[in-house]
Parts: structure tokens; C-alpha cells; sequence
């Protein structure tokens, strides 16, 4: 069974639900200041918007699209205590339209680390294996690494140009050649090796940074780490069976938030669920992280259940037969918490 520290995952993740009015809008019962946040609307075709607590409020990225970080006083405007404020911008806050937040905490505004041989800028959350780098690139042409303050090794690194256009390079621990794998989180492109991608690769205290990895000298760029924890979070890949009785993954926990992609199929889009999407099972309410998309509802899908997940679908975007697919969850509930009290099946 799964044993956790993280007695209230929601502290550290979650997922939020909110009405657009059109004006300046307080969002709030996320639980904790949040350090970065991931909004969409759900019921018209806008982009992704994240928002970080390094770069500040008032610059955004957009996860769909390789676009190089804007400035705007018109989507987050503050994080505060328990949530944060949008303004009037249709992507975040349409008037009559409705959105969905999902929220990491990791450790505010973030101090000096100097771990790697690049200079980074970290806010780090130990106990839930959640940083954000911020960092200027250097040396391009050779290995570089950045510190990432989680003190484990991250399984999951996403890196982004900041300054320029770029795409979201995302690397998953165990897949493809070794530091050499890259998945594109803003598109559908199936795995591709790339020699010396990710450099001397990843340790408890730093990424690495390769030849060939999009970041250039005098750029700035971000870096978002994972380390998995027993009991809240769980980044692995599976085999799909192609059957609409699909795949069962094991977690270890009961899912709150779960975001996947089928790595040999180059159409197959990243797909998400969360638990204040759908109340229970099946759940069908679908967004996708690399479209603009609105929220849809396929036919049939997943279930989330006390330990894990399993598919109801032989969409070949997350149940392709004899593909493997990789997959991020954050915990609604461990399996079995320190209060020794197991999930229950919804």
C-alpha cells in the first residue's frame, strides 16, 4: 500500500472551477498562494494561459503554442493567499464563459541557486517534488547543467525560451534513448531522439542542459521539475491495449488530475481530466494541452479509482494497441495516508 507525508494533496495541487464576468475577478479556494498557474477556458477555443511566481503576474506563457513570453495586465493581475485575480481578457475571464485553474504550489518568488553551472533563479516545493528555474543561457554548444532545489531527481522536466519563440521541451525519465528523448508538449510529434538532448542528465540537485536542447546563449528560459512522491504524484508510461476495456494504470492513489500522450503516434494530442470536471465516472470532459480547444466529451473514456486509472475507450491518443504512452497524475487521496484511513472508489 502507499504511504505519503502529504495527509492534504489539495494544499499542493488543485484544480479550480470559476465563471467569467468580464471585469476584474477574485478567484479564490485554492487553498494556498499559488506559484504557478495553468488556465482554460472550457467552453470556447482560447489558448492555454501559465502564469508563474518568478517571472510575476503580469507575464504569461501560452502552453499550446511556441510563442516567447508576453507581458499582460490583463489575464492573472495578482496571485493572492488563496487563489488569484484575472482581469478582462477573454482567454482568461470572458464574460458568461467558464474556465478551469489548475494550480501548483511551489515557493513563492524564488531565491539564488547556483548548483548547476548556470546561475538559476528557484522556487521549489521539497515536500510535493515541484520547482520552477528560471535561468539565462550560456555556453550553448557544450553541456551546461541548472540547479532545480527538489533535492531528488526529477522525472518529469519541461523547458521553454522565454525571450524567443520555442517549443516546450519535455522530457520523461525511462523513455527512449537515455538523455537523448524529446517530447513536444505543444504538439502531437511522437518521441524523437536528439544526441546529447539533456546533456549529463538529471540528479537531485540539477538539469541538464546538451548540445542540442533549444535554449541559446542569452536567452531566457524556464524550466518546470517533477520528482514523483509516493502517494500524490506518479509519472510513468504504460502500454495500450487498443480495446475499449482498456489499460489499467496503477498510481498508488486516487487521481485528481491526470494529463497523457501516446508517444509513438505523431496525431495523438495531450490529453487531460480532473476530478472538478468530471464528478464521477466515466469521466468524459476532455481538454487537450497542446489545442486552443474547447472542453469536449467523447464517448465513454476513463475512470478514475482508488488507486489509479483505467481507460473505457480505444482511442489510440491514450489506449493505442502496443503503443506506449507516458502519463502525469497528481492525488486526490493516497491509497493509504499516515492516517492509515485507504481512498475509496468514487
Amino acid at each position: 500500500m502507499a504511504y505519503t507525508t502529504i495527509n492534504k494533496s489539495s494544499l499542493h495541487m488543485n484544480t479550480i472551477l470559476y465563471n467569467g464576468t468580464g471585469s476584474s475577478n477574485s478567484i479564490t479556494g485554492v487553498g494556498f498562494q499559488p506559484d504557478m498557474v495553468w488556465l482554460k477556458s472550457r467552453s470556447n477555443g482560447n489558448y492555454h494561459n501559465l502564469q508563474n511566481a518568478i517571472s510575476g503576474a503580469n507575464k504569461v506563457t501560452y502552453p499550446n503554442d511556441t510563442n516567447a513570453e508576453a507581458t499582460s495586465t490583463t489575464r492573472i493581475t495578482y496571485f493572492n493567499s488563496d487563489g488569484f485575480t484575472v482581469g478582462t481578457e477573454s482567454d482568461v475571464n470572458g464574460s458568461g464563459r467558464t474556465y478551469v485553474s489548475w494550480n501548483w504550489k511551489a515557493n513563492g518568488a524564488g531565491s539564488s541557486n547556483t548548483d548547476g553551472d548556470i546561475t538559476s533563479t528557484v522556487s521549489a516545493n521539497t515536500t510535493a517534488g515541484f520547482s520552477i528555474a528560471k535561468f539565462t543561457a550560456s555556453g550553448g554548444t557544450a553541456n551546461k547543467t541548472v540547479g532545480h532545489g527538489l533535492n531528488a531527481v526529477p522525472k518529469v522536466v519541461i523547458v521553454k525560451h522565454l525571450s524567443t519563440t520555442g517549443g516546450w521541451q519535455t522530457y520523461f525519465e525511462g523513455i527512449g534513448t537515455a538523455n537523448q528523448q524529446l517530447l513536444t508538449l505543444n504538439g502531437t510529434t511522437a518521441i524523437a531522439n536528439y544526441s546529447n538532448l539533456w546533456g549529463a542528465g538529471m540528479t537531485n540537485s540539477v538539469i541538464g542542459i546538451g548540445v542540442n536542447t533549444a535554449v541559446s546563449d542569452g536567452q531566457d528560459c524556464i524550466a518546470y521539475s517533477f520528482a514523483e512522491k509516493t502517494g500524490y504524484s506518479k509519472f510513468g508510461s504504460y502500454i495500450g491495449n487498443g480495446n475499449a476495456d482498456g489499460s489499467f494504470i496503477y498510481c498508488g492513489f486516487k487521481p485528481a488530475w491526470l494529463m497523457v500522450k501516446n508517444i509513438n503516434n505523431a496525431s495523438a494530442d495531450w490529453t487531460m481530466f480532473d476530478i472538478k470536471r468530471n464528478t464521477f465516472n466515466i469521466m468524459d470532459k476532455r481538454l487537450r494541452a497542446n489545442l486552443e480547444n474547447a472542453e469536449d466529451a467523447p464517448l465513454g473514456f476513463i475512470d478514475f479509482t482508488s488507486n489509479g486509472f483505467k481507460w473505457r475507450t480505444d482511442s489510440f491518443a491514450v489506449n493505442g494497441s502496443g503503443n506506449t504512452h507516458v502519463f502525469m497524475a497528481f492525488a486526490e487521496a493516497p491509497l493509504v495516508g499516515t492516517n492509515n484511513i485507504p481512498a475509496t472508489a468514487r
